[in-house]
């Protein structure tokens, strides 16, 4: 079957194939649906877009929201990272039109998927590696930050501020990130949580914004002391306090050695002033008072009575001899044990705490509307800041009075994460249809940056990977066990047979007898060798977050197992083969052996990230992370096509099993391949077929070898349309 893929005038993608599916004429976008079902409220966000366009002079009427079953997609893959469940689509049409939209956020904002997904968009946004020292931690600790709903400058504050080491205190895995090198976290801090792209001062003035050199080694100065340290034994890693500061100022290469002395730590950047009165700080700081008094009720007695009354019941114990003079040191001895002994060896920061208690204060204008800029970006297209961490007096906001108030009502409720990106999802403007398929490019995107339309958007790397995942019934195995045998040969090193005239030691005999029982039982048993029958470009390492975090990381051994495990990622991703021993020739061999060809897939929000170069994940666009602003490449691309072509997952997803609900649709008393052309497009393109559609696809079936290559070459090629990829 040959696809070939094009694209047209307009930016859309399209794509013509053997059997053609008319995927161009999926059903039209229903203009006129009622407005109340996603107007309900226009809400102060959507007055102040379309004032601010009308400042502008433009005063084109926005675009009717997108169709039902086209918003069901959108929010499904913006909120949990996937496509909806052809379940999900059937619960979502039975509700009341008028509020089924709200409903459906509802659900998705509480699904687990949730954290999953926005661990990935914090991944990319912190540079977190799975193979920098603390990677996998400091995902762990973000993924449960969102799960929880920790407040966002709660959680940045210890991802600044923090020293330990990461099984420990996984926060730190952010300092580790670069290496503790204070010129480094200078750069990334300011850029990171603030948008303020500062790094070009460190060896001269910036030459497009008014940053001095002084101010980058003022700003690196909070981060002078910090080291990092490695136990010679253990190889653990972690970060701590010094008492003498690494930046020194006036910079090397402007002065003497003699000259130069500690730089104090200063905070450049501009600042509300702290007498002012604003009634959005006002309200954070009632409702952290409000959450602070219902943390102390439900906490019980406070550390000063416990105090108090444990000091009453020593006076009373003292009173009563030795017996209770003996309970009394057993409690003592039992309160030593519980003293952080690891205390003087973490030396906590002062200096990154100011810093962090800077950075994340609600009258630090940077910090909240960098977070709303990035979420804005991410959910409707195109931010009011670009590039999204570059905010400068000669690059403003295309609308700063509607970003402004999404600070700070983000800033009020309390730096809820999912209350930002409920309220993103809830505008009009996220919710509005494409601009139409034959405007001019140039209009096109004026409507795009106006938000008066939605900026086409192509599924992230992520959301491509669970959605065929999805579509296909691929997270469970979907064919019943050993109904899909499969010879596969594979090159594999053996021990070599040794001549009868040559002489072989003893141990160099009992190696030999080793690697080839080794070899048997890996050929015995397919689960040794299940990692060399996949393609190796679709499946990685899968993180437990949960055993991450609970990992006992005070054991040598665990320490000494995650070292390994960084430094043999790569290796682990190999097929496993019998290890080389001394003394012991060997050679390779091609085999052949059945395995049963029935795999299931993990979802890609829990993998190593990132994945290594040419997976699936990394040719859709996941960057690699190592440098500031490291953006998602969201171009198309000839590796793509052909992954998609003839990549595992694809044609897994497209193959018919037993376990699938459609089955029963091709096959017996309740065949109906009408029925099963429907019930595909909605799983797999979240739509009804016109009649047409289904009159081709069912051609197509009826000419295959058989109902089922038929079936799976149509499922196939609705994973491989531009419909499927990119975002209604």
């Amino acid at each position: 079957m040959v696809v070939i893929l094009s694209t047209d005038t307009n930016g859309s993608n399209r794509t013509l194939e053997t059997y053609v599916i008319r995927t161009a004429s999926c059903v039209a976008i229903l203009f006129f649906v009622s407005l109340s079902t996603a107007l309900a409220d226009p809400g102060t966000v959507e007055d102040k877009l379309l004032s601010e366009n009308q400042a502008k002079g433009i005063n084109t009427a926005p675009a009717a929201p997108v169709d039902d079953l086209g918003f069901a997609r959108r929010i499904c893959l913006d909120l949990v990272g996937r496509i909806p469940t052809g379940k999900e689509i059937k619960t979502f049409l039975a509700w009341p039109a008028q509020d089924r939209r709200q409903r459906l956020i509802e659900q998705y904002m509480t699904d687990e998927g949730f954290a999953d997904r926005f661990s990935a968009f914090f991944a990319d946004m912190l540079r977190i590696r799975s193979n920098q020292e603390g990677g996998n931690a400091l995902l762990a600790y973000v993924h449960k930050a969102i799960s929880s709903d920790m407040p966002y400058d709660e959680m940045c504050r210890k991802l600044i501020a923090t020293n330990g080491k990461a099984g420990r205190n996984p926060e730190v895995g952010f300092v580790l990130g670069d290496d503790a090198d204070p010129m480094a976290l200078a750069s990334s801090t300011a850029q990171v949580f603030m948008g303020i792209r500062i790094s070009c001062a460190q060896c001269h003035d910036h030459p497009f914004d008014k940053w001095t050199r002084e101010d980058f080694y003022s700003v690196a100065a909070f981060f002078g002391k910090t080291r990092r340290r490695e136990n010679n034994l253990t190889r653990t890693v972690y970060t701590t306090e010094d008492t003498i500061s690494s930046v020194m100022w006036p910079p090397e290469d402007e002065s003497d050695a003699a000259d130069r002395k500690p730089m104090k730590a200063s905070f450049p950047f501009p600042y509300l002033d702290e007498t002012q009165k604003l009634s959005f700080i006002e309200r954070f700081e009632a409702l952290r008072a409000e959450q602070q008094a219902a943390l102390q009720r439900s906490e019980g007695p406070s550390v000063d009575d416990l105090l108090a009354s444990a000091g009453a019941k020593t006076k009373s114990r003292l009173k009563g001899g030795a017996r209770d003079l003996l309970k009394v040191s057993t409690e003592a001895k039992s309160a030593i044990r519980k003293i952080d002994i690891n205390a003087d060896l973490y030396k906590r920061s002062q200096l990154r705490r100011e810093l962090a208690d800077k950075i994340t204060s609600p009258r630090n204008r940077y910090f909240s509307r960098l977070l709303v800029n990035r979420l804005w970006k991410d959910l409707v297209g195109v931010g009011f800041v670009e590039p999204v961490d570059d905010f400068r007096e000669n690059n403003p906001a295309s609308h700063p009075e509607t970003m402004d108030y999404l600070a700070e009502e983000f800033v009020a409720s309390g730096f809820s994460i999912r209350w930002l990106v409920k309220e993103i999802v809830s505008t009009p403007a996220y919710q509005r249809a494409h601009a139409p398929r034959d405007e001019d490019a140039a209009e096109r995107e004026t409507l795009e940056q106006a938000f008066l339309v939605t900026k086409i958007r192509r599924m992230k790397a992520e959301a491509m990977y669970d959605s065929i995942v999805t579509a296909g019934h691929l997270f469970e195995v979907k064919h019943l066990a050993g109904q899909n045998p499969r010879l596969i040969k594979q090159r594999i090193r053996v021990p070599a047979e040794t001549p009868g005239n040559e002489p072989v030691s003893d141990s160099a005999s009992d190696e030999a007898e080793a690697d080839t029982a080794e070899y048997s039982a890996m050929m015995a048993e397919p689960s040794m060798m299940a990692s060399t029958a996949d393609y190796g470009l679709e499946k990685a390492i899968e993180i437990d977050f949960d055993a991450v975090l609970e990992a006992d990381d005070t054991s040598p051994m665990i320490d000494s197992m995650q070292k390994m495990s960084r430094e043999d990622i790569e290796a682990m991703r190999m097929a496993a083969s019998p290890r080389p021993k001394p003394g012991v020739k060997y050679v390779t061999k091609m085999v052949e052996r059945t395995i049963d060809d029935n795999p299931k897939f993990s979802s890609s929000y829990r993998m190593a990230t990132p994945a290594p170069a040419g997976h699936f994940l990394r040719l859709f666009g996941q960057p690699a992370r190592v440098d500031l602003g490291d953006e998602r490449v969201e171009n198309a691309s000839m590796r793509q096509a052909l992954l998609m072509l003839n990549g595992q997952l694809t044609n897994q997803a497209a193959r018919v099993g037993p376990l699938e609900p459609v089955y029963q649709m091709l096959n017996g008393s309740n065949r109906n391949l009408e029925n099963a052309v429907k019930h595909s497009y909605v799983e797999i393109l979240t739509r009804e077929p016109s009649a047409g559609e289904i009159a081709e696809a069912v051609e197509m079936i009826e000419s295959g070898a058989d109902t089922m290559t038929g079936f799976a070459d149509f499922r196939w090629i609705l994973l491989n349309s531009n419909e499927f990829r990119f975002l209604p």
